[in-house]
């Protein structure tokens, strides 16, 4: 279980890392617009985020 929890977590890292590494720049402009959002936008946009996954999840597993 605990080494199913740390595969995730690696594999959360490199898919992170990807994009500021191919293109810092698009990578600050994409942070700069997402600070442009108010609360309830990134609140919603982290639910259904959060839902996809665990769909992901269950359709995998």
């Amino acid at each position: 279980m605990i080494q199913d929890l740390l595969t995730a977590l690696a594999l959360l890292l490199v898919i992170e890392g990807i994009l500021p590494f191919l293109s810092p720049r698009g990578m600050r402009r994409a942070l700069f617009q997402i600070v442009q959002h108010n609360d309830k936008t990134l609140r919603t946009t982290g639910l259904v985020t959060m839902l996809a996954g665990l769909l992901l999840l269950y359709l995998v597993r």
